[in-house]
């Protein structure tokens, strides 16, 4: 039995891509494998849900990146502001030479890296004013999580930020604890966030996305055959998802447009053109080797 901690919503993109790994895998294996999901945080918040993969007490996870790098500063590359132009992109340099570097590196910390999953290109919501230029997200104060790179680039737009945990969020956000927050447009969809703001900037600031990991010992105890049906059907969740995620966006900002809330699509050059001071906090966190291997994926 395996056991799959998330931290996504139970109708979110990435529960219906752990369904689907469940069942295939159970069907493959005759039963030999039978999976238990956890979404929705239930086995705790999303670092204590990694750290008990580490541990071995939890099988599998579904991290993001900004989580991964507490253990790899590798993974911080990942997020480095405005990184990528496309979702195809990304999932070249993330399936193709990304992973090849820093599997080997992540089995040195006790996980196996299965495969790439989706998270998305994450967006500002507020309750203050539209956003359509840099200029315009001067003095918000915005909720972000604990990642640096997330941190560093709104910062670099002039915005405030305060770390509150995700699920405290609605709650600050309807006391005006905070002036609005960032997340993928399915985040923002999916946990109602658009009922509480009434403007969405498409702002693109920083890619990510989830990774199925495995705890190493759990990986090693099972079969040659049983580690292939598993890592193919990972590969296989991860590609639903990504469709899942990348499908749902256009309909997803119908109904939040259709709620009331005002969406722009700012001139995102613009942007990117403040990102210098963002670039060199992420340097430093990521380290500049890392940095620099990074970039040479995207020909930079």
């Amino acid at each position: 039995m395996l056991r799959l901690a998330h931290f996504a919503a139970e109708d979110h993109p990435a529960q219906i891509a752990a369904q689907q790994f469940k069942k295939n895998v159970e069907e493959r294996t005759h039963g030999d494998i039978s999976i238990e999901l956890y979404p929705a945080n239930e086995l705790g918040s999303p670092p204590e849900q990694l750290e008990q993969t580490v541990l071995g007490v939890v099988d599998m996870n579904l991290p993001t990146q900004g989580a991964l790098d507490k253990y790899e500063k590798a993974f911080a590359t990942v997020m480095t502001p405005f990184a990528f132009k496309s979702y195809d992109e990304a999932h070249q340099v993330l399936d193709g030479p990304f992973m090849e570097w820093v599997a080997p590196k992540l089995e040195k910390k006790g996980l196996v890296m299965l495969s790439n999953w989706e998270y998305g290109f994450r967006n500002v919501t507020n309750s203050v004013r539209p956003i359509n230029s840099p200029e315009d997200m001067v003095g918000l104060k915005l909720r972000t999580p604990p990642e640096i790179q997330i941190v560093a680039a709104l910062e670099a737009l002039g915005a405030q930020t305060t770390q509150i945990a995700f699920p405290e969020l609605p709650g600050a956000l309807t006391a005006g604890v905070v002036d609005g927050q960032e997340n993928p447009i399915s985040v923002i969809f999916h946990n109602k966030l658009y009922e509480l703001q009434h403007n969405l900037a498409l702002t693109h600031h920083v890619y990510n996305s989830m990774v199925h990991v495995i705890n190493k010992d759990k990986w090693d105890s099972l079969t040659p055959d049983e580690q292939k049906i598993v890592r193919e059907e990972s590969v296989s969740a991860g590609n639903l998802m990504r469709k899942l995620v990348q499908d749902e966006e256009a309909s997803d900002l119908d109904k939040i447009k259709a709620a009331g809330v005002e969406i722009t699509e700012p001139d995102l050059a613009k942007f990117k053109a403040k990102m210098g001071p963002a670039y060199e906090r992420v340097k430093a966190y990521a380290g500049e080797e890392n940095m620099k291997t990074f970039m040479g994926f995207l020909g930079k």
